[in-house]
């Protein structure tokens, strides 16, 4: 089994797909209102949103991209306004992060684990 995408609510996609765009996103489909597609610029994920009415209540979605030059990508990011609620810095479960808010509120999280993103020190041993 392999991850093939992560889908998320938006109220307006129109104002979505430009923030994800920005982001370094490719949109492969385009459906408005209703639905917009993306693939990740490494690897073999796509990310979508979709039109909803009412966004989830609570704390939301989290949705977590990895980047290999975390802090280049972040300082490239914020040439190109967009805004972080938190810059990079050092996480206690071994990843670097930077955190932000997609239009509709998704909480953003970009990241590099290196080898602690799948194999930490806690890790259990099969």
């Amino acid at each position: 089994m392999n991850l093939n995408q992560i889908t998320v609510p938006s109220l307006n996609l129109t104002k979505s797909i430009p923030f994800y765009e920005k982001l370094g996103l490719k949109l492969i489909v385009k459906a408005l209102p209703h639905y917009a597609r993306f693939e990740c610029p490494d690897g073999h994920a796509t990310f979508s949103i979709h039109l909803v009415e009412q966004l989830p209540k609570g704390d939301g979605i989290y949705v977590y991209f990895e980047c290999d030059n975390l802090d280049e990508y972040i300082a490239a990011l914020t040439q190109k306004e967009i805004v972080f609620d938190e810059p990079p810095s050092d996480r206690p479960w071994l990843w670097r992060e930077a955190r932000l808010k997609d239009v509709d509120g998704n909480q953003i999280i970009l990241y590099h684990a290196g080898e602690n993103r799948l194999n930490p020190p806690w890790r259990i041993k099969n």
